[in-house]
């Protein structure tokens, strides 16, 4: 199988080609940072090898390397018609299912064996001693293979129900095997026999997994439990009921000292003796459903990564993360204008700060736990949104001064926005949908709008370049009418309403030279208002999904949009008509056109950020 560096060039060829391997995509001037734990679909399988690198399969087919850190060290396209992986031990190989069984060498990537799976396969595991792979198909059957050749050595017919997940002993002389239809067998592999039948369960069997010892098989189920069971016993020795409404995923650490439960409330617990139902610690990072789990060989670390394409390590022995971070919290990025042009970013509550022109990590980088961030139009100010109480407003005029803090009500910090003469600074607290505007230069509050967007979230925030109105907007999720949410403008020095426009809307953007109001609508599309009356002047297309930025070229020829659908789409307003839609292979979570309309920043989903040339961009 070929390099990923040999597929069709893309964007994100960038997280190679930042680190040397493959050459630019055209239109893209420079990246910033480096790609951390984050993939671009779901999760399907990890492992860690022997020298301590975690490697991970997700849905599109790319298998990658990630350092102990957390640092993207290499990748391969593999295949995206596979619905199953599983990786041998110590992560040599992995193996993918469809209708057919292939395996692939990790470090070269190349294909080692491929064969005709029957029927379409639905679990899939490795022996522990690599020279086997069973699996699972859609008409209940279970067959094992021996790798080499592709070789069926043992089969048993399928039931009807499809199997949920197959399981080897660590010494291969068992293999357990559970089916949508809640029964649970195990086989001797040496004979053939049936040597466990179980049925306790009342819902899904989602996961299987061997203590290392061989004594236990655990079982994960969707009615809350885990199930340790023993061969020879015909009930469960201990049902380990703590968790969510569904067990999804578990792992045993090679030791013995710890098994891994994830389930649905996003949550892992980790038990040090599942017969004794001691549990030693509830991991809670994740924002999504967890898929899947796996050890480090020597049982220190756990990883885990989940449905929306985060991947944490874990230390397990103080139950905290050692590299990672949640996805709570989107990509931010801002352009800090001043002699030189600087990037100003937030990913996973992190600030970053970068020469634009250069690519290089300025200083200072403010070190804070941050939600959002904003820098005044003429480059003085730098506001990072906390998530805390307090936006941390920097006056970069005088890099030695502190910054200074303005308080909200209520945590986090959820938008910022600077009037365009730098004087004022608006910022949100969303849990109360109170929107304070501070002067910057007294650090003192100017005004507070209750109730801002009409009663919705707060999504969005403007000024207009009069400085004279700021728009608020977001999203109602409790309207039981025709009504998405609404965005409100304001006319500051009168502190009333001018208008409310009743669209929900995820984003907010103003045209530079005043004319228009921008929203990204929650319907996808992108709505223009005429700033002076409200009064709606043009809907431009959009996805089927949520747009999560827009955003206007300086000169206002552009508007710009990306969502969760994984494009970046290009308007031209004048005339309403789409000028681009890209696909990427990674979402883009927010976007900022330079000064002088010549480049197309992105802040992707795995903490990268690019300039793209806006010209090439928008070449078909």
């Amino acid at each position: 199988m070929p390099w990923e560096g040999s597929q069709e060039m893309s964007l994100f060829s960038l997280i190679d080609a930042n680190r040397g391997d493959v050459p630019l995509p055209s239109y893209v001037e420079r990246v910033y940072g480096e790609a951390e734990l984050r993939v671009c679909s779901e999760v399907q399988a990890l492992a860690f090898d022997r020298d301590g690198a975690l490697w991970s399969v997700e849905e599109q087919g790319i298998l990658r390397r990630w350092s102990a850190q957390g640092r993207l060290q290499g990748r391969h396209y593999l295949s995206d018609l596979m619905t199953v992986w599983s990786f041998s031990a110590q992560a040599q190989y992995v193996a993918g299912g469809s209708d057919e069984v292939m395996i692939w060498n990790v470090r070269s990537g190349e294909c080692v064996g491929r064969w005709s799976g029957g029927e379409w396969i639905t679990a899939l595991a490795w022996s522990a001693s690599g020279t086997w792979l069973a699996s699972g198909h859609e008409d209940g059957s279970v067959r094992v293979w021996e790798v080499r050749h592709g070789r069926l050595f043992r089969s048993w017919g399928g039931s009807g129900q499809p199997c949920a997940a197959v399981a080897p002993s660590p010494d291969g002389t068992l293999l357990a095997a559970a089916w949508e239809d809640r029964h649970i067998h195990v086989w001797d592999l040496t004979t053939g026999e049936l040597r466990a039948r179980w049925q306790g369960h009342p819902d899904r069997i989602a996961a299987l997994t061997w203590s290392p010892d061989g004594r236990w098989l655990i079982s994960a189920g969707w009615d809350s439990s885990a199930r340790v069971w023993q061969v020879g016993q015909a009930d469960p020795l201990m049902l380990l009921n703590s968790h969510a409404e569904q067990v999804v995923a578990l792992a045993y650490s090679p030791d013995g000292r710890y098994l891994a439960c994830a389930d649905s409330d996003f949550a892992i617990h980790l038990w040090t003796d599942p017969v004794q139902a001691q549990l030693a610690g509830i991991l809670r990072e994740h924002t999504d459903e967890v898929r899947c789990l796996a050890f480090s060989t020597d049982g220190q670390r756990l990883a885990s990564g989940s449905a929306d394409g985060v991947l944490l390590i874990w230390d397990v022995e103080r139950r905290a993360v050692a590299a990672g971070g949640s996805r709570g919290h989107r990509h931010r990025l801002t352009c800090l204008p001043g002699e030189r042009l600087r990037l100003a970013s937030v990913f996973a509550s992190r600030p970053r700060l970068w020469d634009a022109e250069t690519g290089a990590p300025a200083e200072p980088c403010p070190t804070l736990s941050a939600y959002s961030v904003a820098a005044s139009p003429e480059g003085r100010y730098l506001a990072l949104g906390g998530t805390d109480h307090f936006t941390h407003l920097y006056d970069l005029s005088r890099p030695e001064a502190p910054p200074v803090l303005l308080e909200a009500t209520k945590p986090p910090i959820g938008q910022l926005a600077f009037a365009p003469d730098g004087r004022r600074l608006a910022h949100t607290s969303p849990a109360d949908g109170l929107v304070w505007i501070w002067n910057t230069a007294s650090a003192q509050p100017e005004l507070i709008l209750i109730e801002a967007a009409d009663g919705c979230t707060l999504e969005g925030l403007c000024f207009h370049p009069d400085g004279q109105r700021l728009a608020a907007g977001g999203l109602d999720y409790l309207a039981t009418g025709q009504r998405s949410g609404a965005v409100v403008v304001w006319h500051l020095p009168t502190r009333e309403q001018q208008y409310v426009l009743d669209t929900g809307v995820t984003a907010l953007a103003v045209d530079p030279q005043g004319r228009w109001w921008i929203g990204a609508g929650l319907d996808g599309q992108v709505y223009l208002w005429d700033a002076a009356t409200g009064q709606e002047t043009l809907v431009l297309p959009g996805p089927s999904g949520r747009l999560l930025d827009v955003a206007c070229s300086p000169c206002g020829r552009y508007i710009a949009a990306c969502g969760e659908d994984q494009t970046v789409r290009i308007w031209t307003p004048h005339d309403g008509q789409t000028r681009i839609i890209r696909e990427m292979e990674m979402t883009v979570e927010a976007l900022v056109f330079s000064p002088d309309g010549r480049r197309l920043f992105l802040a992707l989903a795995n903490g990268m950020a690019c300039a793209v040339r806006l010209a090439a961009f928008l070449e078909e």
